[in-house]
């Protein structure tokens, strides 16, 4: 059995899922994207009016991303420094890449957790980065 997870201060899940799960001595995070809590503003995004993409900042994306992600992990009782692997998802590689690495190694100076960077070509909302991380507590 586990235990589910909902922090108050992270984004509201888009579907029906909670914020992470318990299992064990691990936490288990549902995809965490940029955007805040109590509103579907995205950090560094500029919509039109259909809600397409006009222009977005991958480091105001990356930074929000990392919020959030810390947001759960407190809530849930863990912290940043017990994250062990971290999937993530960007819509353009070729573009961010070089951004959100150089933003991992500020966040991840010591002990980096696993991690793998997959390009999509695009996510349930209008955002450019999602993570999905596993941590222990």
């Amino acid at each position: 059995m586990s235990d589910q997870i909902n922090s108050s201060k992270a984004p509201e899940p888009v579907g029906l899922y909670p914020h992470a799960r318990r299992v064990g001595n691990l936490l288990f995070l549902s995809g965490v994207g940029p955007r805040e809590r109590g509103t579907k503003k995205i950090p560094g995004v500029e919509l039109d009016e259909k809600g397409n993409i006009v222009s977005y900042d991958i480091e105001k994306q990356c930074r929000s991303v990392f919020q959030n992600v810390l947001y759960i992990l407190e809530d849930a009782g863990s912290g940043w420094d017990k994250i062990v692997d971290v999937t993530v998802y960007l819509t353009n590689m070729k573009d961010d890449f070089p951004i959100y690495n150089r933003l991992w190694a500020e966040y991840f100076k010591e002990n980096p957790p696993c991690r793998t960077t997959l390009e999509i070509n695009c996510l349930p909302t209008p955002i450019a980065i999602e993570l999905k991380v596993i941590a222990s507590f």
